[in-house]
């Protein structure tokens, strides 16, 4: 999957803004005041969250963003708006001065959050008609609205939103925290789990989430709804389509804080930049399973996803065509990796493989691997070769932890590969001098490096046979 240009992406975010407090600091005694251990504050943090967490997810990405939501008239209003424009966010805010900005502090110990604290109430006395005046403005200059719903009372009439939007011609994007039938008619809503179960009842397994997902669908007149699902990963429901289910891609989890507001947010700014949405959802996967990583309200960076895209391969996506070889490696070149190419044909893996291929890889970051298709092998070491066909040639390298894609060729040598991918270094392995290498000379006129390394001694797959046919 390529992504986008995603500066052209403008996203319109509208709800509830929250101040994200974090008093960080270690842990080492019980009060004797009470059995609740003493926390010594070393740290404290600030970030927008709700409302202002997706927008700032969309900047993240080098999206266009705007935010639209009701605060109080104290100091911590001031910090979120300075905070919002230094993640060039443009804000509009409407002010109940009888009321706090909704805060959250957290108070944490070595990544673990020990207490949460909430100052709220419930926002009334507001501007509400200058508030939809602005928003039918911003409707104009942008592609797609999220709705952020806390729950905190700047989503007076959702209906009113989505239906102004809807006759602009603008998606409309919604998190939800009541029930669904406040966002009827909306493009997508991004229930987790939990909120999904406590609208449609229980889903105790795959079979049930899918036909209550559908029905919702009807229902609710959406035009897609994401479900979230935690270590489950999450499930797309599409009009007309069958459900995309995806595992999740978080490595280690920290903090889960503000996830939602992650996959909304690139949800959204993909959307803007015309991404169909199944590999808009794949994209959020992997932005959401960023964030999970890190403690707190968090962003992703584009090459943060490129890393976790990268990351993620299986060893049957380890085994790649040319043409997705092509793309992949123009996402691995953005970030300044250094590419390693070899070739063979890998008939039967053995010690001096494995060495030769480890020492491959130590010379760059990413390791392909070229193998030769039954025929070039047939052409190259007689009929009765190769032993194993090309398919499980390539699933034993894709295996190895060494080699990070493997890719097949037909020809009797790999320099018309080598010619179209041109690696930072190409390796051979044996006694072959640099310039009789084959592709040698592209890869040098192009800056790279050719390298020859020698074999194991007493390893190789001809010997090997032998013994076997004695």
């Amino acid at each position: 999957m390529n992504l986008p240009d995603f500066t052209k992406g403008r996203v319109l975010v509208v709800g509830d803004l929250l101040l994200d407090r974090y008093w960080r600091g270690d842990t080492s005694r019980v009060s004797p005041e009470a059995p609740v251990p003493v926390v010594h504050v070393q740290k404290v943090d600030e970030r927008p969250g709700g409302s202002g967490n997706v927008a700032i997810n969309a900047t993240a990405l080098g999206g266009t963003a705007s935010i639209i939501s009701v605060v109080g008239d104290d100091l911590e209003a001031s910090i979120l708006e300075r905070m919002l424009h230094e993640k060039s966010v443009h804000c509009h805010f409407y002010v109940d001065s009888e009321l706090p900005t909704v805060t959250k502090l957290r108070v944490l110990s070595r990544h673990q959050q020990l207490l949460r604290l909430d100052f709220e109430k419930y926002f009334e006395n507001f501007d509400k008609e200058g508030f939809i005046e602005q928003y039918k403005l911003a409707l104009k200059e942008h592609d797609v609205v999220v709705i952020s719903d806390y729950g905190k009372g700047t989503l007076f009439d959702i209906q009113r939103l989505i239906a102004l939007a809807n006759e602009a011609g603008v998606a409309t994007f919604v998190d939800p925290k009541q029930d669904f039938v406040h966002y009827a008619g909306a493009t997508l809503i991004t229930p987790n789990l939990k909120e999904f179960e406590a609208i449609v009842g229980p889903c105790p397994n795959d079979e049930t989430l899918v036909t209550k997902g559908q029905s919702a669908l009807k229902q609710y007149d959406l035009t897609h709804l994401l479900v979230t699902r935690g270590q489950h990963g999450m499930t797309l429901f599409s009009r007309d389509e069958d459900p995309t289910h995806l595992p999740t891609h978080a490595l280690d989890v920290f903090d889960v804080t503000g996830a939602g507001d992650t996959v909304i947010g690139v949800l959204a700014l993909a959307y803007a930049v015309k991404m169909p949405m199944i590999e808009a959802m794949q994209l959020a996967n992997y932005a959401a399973g960023v964030v999970v990583g890190k403690v707190g309200t968090a962003t992703a960076t584009v090459q943060e996803i490129r890393e976790r895209m990268l990351g993620s391969s299986s060893s049957l996506v380890c085994v790649i065509d040319e043409d997705e070889l092509v793309d992949v490696l123009a996402e691995t070149r953005s970030m300044g990796k250094r590419i390693v190419m070899t070739n063979g044909c890998f008939d039967i893996l053995h010690t001096g493989h494995i060495t030769y291929l480890e020492e491959a890889k130590a010379l760059g970051d990413k390791l392909i691997v070229a193998v030769n298709t039954d025929e070039s092998v047939r052409g190259l070491k007689g009929p009765e070769r190769p032993i194993n066909n090309v398919d499980a040639r390539m699933r034993v390298l894709a295996g190895l932890g060494c080699v990070d894609w493997v890719v097949s060729f037909s020809e009797e040598t790999p320099k018309r590969l080598i010619n179209r991918i041109i690696p930072d270094v190409l390796v051979k392995g044996g006694d072959w001098k640099a310039e009789e290498i084959v592709g040698s000379d592209t890869v040098l006129q192009h800056g790279g490096s050719v390298q020859s390394l020698p074999f194991v001694k007493g390893f190789s797959t001809t010997s090997i046979i032998e013994k076997m046919k004695e």
